[in-house]
């Protein structure tokens, strides 16, 4: 199904709320920009609560506008500039089932009056697991010097009901770190793919590790108490009681009471490699977690259509492997810092923000907000569990540079930890 929006821009009308903060407006000669939008999510029902957004970060220029309902708008007054343009909504398909929705263009040139863009906008359906805390910058030694085994990644059961993490796969997309110079995949994938360098997945049967509603697994680097003096007492975090970690098989890191995670692909292998460490980048990784559905088989190791090398280094060797935006449970996109807001790297479909801790080795984490009532309170779901906020806008929804905490604000370890055994 597809919708057609055109999109201009300046004083309100009647079917648009203006949120503009547009405070160069009167000393620039305005244009129009249109914008073309087409819905890529089939069997879609109603929507509702458009948002389409110009962000100008060199000019500090962000307007925005919601938009109810399908209905043409023609809005004039955009300041000439190089935009990112995100539009993000919400839609409900014929099931009942309810799909975050996004698309955008990067650093766009809108410098001409009626300006023309095109946007694919794609639809993740709202996840029951979350990314709930994301610690990647690492930590200082007391002689100053760098640490980052003590990474962890905690998901949350953002449902009312019972999760199982059974068979839920974690990948880091490249670019590793945040980069305007983005690696060109083959033209037939159209939008329908995230890229992974490297790929694990949860063990298990089926049933063998409920997430009862509220409660949180974590996945550590190294599932240590790093604040040991072996290790680097200077560490916010004691991983010793995280569910799972990344072993990779380094005496001088060894195997910990943690589960180990399956290993699935690296470099269009099995192995995990000649080095013995794994780690996502402390500049800030782009991080995904996905289910495969039943009946289909995700095998990027043997199934040439699912990896693919860099087109855009014709001799290279290194293959990646393609996951299906369908399959996504959620993901988080982490940059730099403030500076690198137009080094976007992952499809607007999947987090059409990001979210950082503006430095290395400052021992700092990213957070997901509690979701919260129009007076601040926060809320819970039919059971009682405490809900957190879940736009696909990490932008939005996570609070960047805080001191990381395994289960802030309590959510529940499940029964089956090591430590409770």
């Amino acid at each position: 199904m597809k919708w057609l929006l055109v999109t201009a821009w300046m004083v309100a009308s009647s079917a648009c709320e203006d949120f503009r903060d547009a405070n160069q407006a009167d000393t620039v000669a305005s244009i129009r920009a249109n914008v073309t939008l087409t819905l890529a999510v089939e069997n879609v029902a109603s929507t509702q609560d458009f948002v389409v957004k110009f962000d100008n970060y060199d000019e500090n220029l962000h307007i925005s506008e919601e938009c109810n309902g399908t209905e043409s708008v023609t809005i004039e007054g955009l300041i000439p500039g190089i935009y990112t343009v995100t539009v993000s909504g919400t839609v409900f398909d014929t099931e009942g089932d309810e799909y975050y929705v996004n698309g955008n263009v990067v650093n766009q040139a809108i410098l001409q009056d009626d300006t023309s863009l095109d946007i694919t906008v794609q639809g993740l359906k709202v996840s029951p697991l979350v990314l709930k805390e994301i610690y990647y910058a690492g930590s200082r030694t007391p002689t100053n010097g760098v640490y980052f085994r003590d990474q962890f990644y905690e998901i949350y059961n953002n449902s009312a009901q019972t999760q199982y993490l059974d068979g839920v796969y974690f990948a880091n997309l490249v670019p590793g770190k945040s980069s305007t110079t983005l690696p060109v995949w083959p033209e037939s994938d159209g939008n329908n793919y995230a890229y992974a360098e490297r790929v694990w997945r949860i063990p298990g049967n089926g049933t063998d590790y409920p997430l009862e509603p509220g409660e949180s697994c974590v996945i550590s680097q190294f599932a240590a108490n790093h604040q040991l003096e072996i290790y680097n007492p200077n560490s916010p975090i004691d991983g010793s009681i995280s569910e799972f970690e990344f072993n990779m098989n380094n005496a001088t890191y060894p195997d910990q009471p943690a589960v180990d995670m399956i290993h699935i692909f690296y470099n269009g292998l099995a192995s995990m490699g000649s080095i013995p460490q794994y780690l996502t980048s402390v500049f800030g990784p782009a991080i995904v977690i996905f289910r495969v559905p039943e009946g289909d088989n995700y095998d990027p190791v043997n199934d040439p259509n699912l990896k693919t090398t860099d087109l855009s280094k014709p001799n290279s060797s290194t293959y990646y492997a393609k996951i299906p935006i369908s399959y996504v449970l959620d993901a988080v996109e982490c940059i730099d810092n403030a500076t690198a807001v137009n080094a976007k790297r992952v499809p607007a479909a999947l987090d059409a923000g990001m979210t950082y801790v503006g430095s290395t080795y400052c021992g700092l984490s990213v957070a997901r907000k509690p979701l919260t009532d129009e007076n601040g309170e926060y809320m819970y779901n039919a059971v009682g569990a405490l809900m957190f906020q879940d736009t696909n806008n990490s932008t939005d929804d996570f609070e960047g540079g805080v001191v990381p905490m395994i289960r802030r604000y309590d959510t529940g370890m499940p029964a089956w930890n090591h430590t409770l055994q």
